[in-house]
C-alpha cells in the first residue's frame, strides 16, 4: 500500500474466553446487530453464521447520510488468537483489520483491534481521515466492541 495509511489500535476487555470472543467477532449477525445505528446489514457474500478463512461477507451500512458497501474477507486465521478482515471492494483505498484475542485475568480476554486504513482520492482523501475518519472510525469500533461486552 503506497501513500499515507491512518492507523489506530483499541484494546477492550471482554468476560468471556478467547475462543468465545474470536467466535463472536467472526459472526456475520452479531456483526450487523452491534452496527444497528448505521442499519448495517450483509447483502452479499456469506450474510449468515461465523465467517471462516477465505470467505467474504459485503455489508451496507449508512453512514454520514450515504449509504456504503464494503467487502471484507478473512485473510488470516489462528484461532482463538487472531484472525485479519481486508477490504476486497468498498469505499476504502485500503482497509486492513487485524483481531488479537489473549487470555486476561481469570476467564476474561483482552481484544486488541489494529485498524489501518486509507481514503481514496489522494489529498482529498487523506483530508477526510484527518477531519472526519479518524476520531469517526474508533468511535465505531469501540460501539461495537461495548455491543460485544454486554452480549458476552
Amino acid at each position: 500500500m503506497g501513500g499515507v495509511v491512518s492507523h489506530f489500535e483499541i484494546t477492550t476487555v471482554l468476560s468471556a474466553s478467547p475462543s468465545q470472543v474470536f467466535d463472536a467477532c467472526l459472526d456475520v449477525e452479531a456483526h450487523t446487530r452491534s452496527m444497528a445505528s448505521s442499519r448495517e446489514r450483509a447483502v452479499g457474500g456469506n450474510t449468515r453464521g461465523r465467517l471462516a478463512v477465505g470467505e467474504m461477507v459485503t455489508f451496507q451500512a449508512r453512514h454520514f447520510g450515504v449509504t456504503w458497501q464494503l467487502t471484507a474477507r478473512i485473510t488470516s486465521w489462528n484461532p482463538p488468537h487472531s484472525f485479519v478482515d481486508e477490504q476486497e471492494a468498498g469505499p476504502f483505498q485500503y482497509w486492513r483489520h487485524v483481531h488479537h484475542f489473549e487470555p486476561h485475568g481469570q476467564g476474561d480476554t483482552l481484544m486488541t483491534d489494529v485498524i489501518d486504513f486509507a481514503s481514496p482520492l489522494g489529498p482529498l482523501g487523506r483530508l477526510a481521515d484527518v477531519t472526519v475518519l479518524n476520531w469517526y472510525m474508533p468511535r465505531l469500533v469501540r460501539s461495537r466492541n461495548a455491543y460485544l461486552a454486554a452480549t458476552l
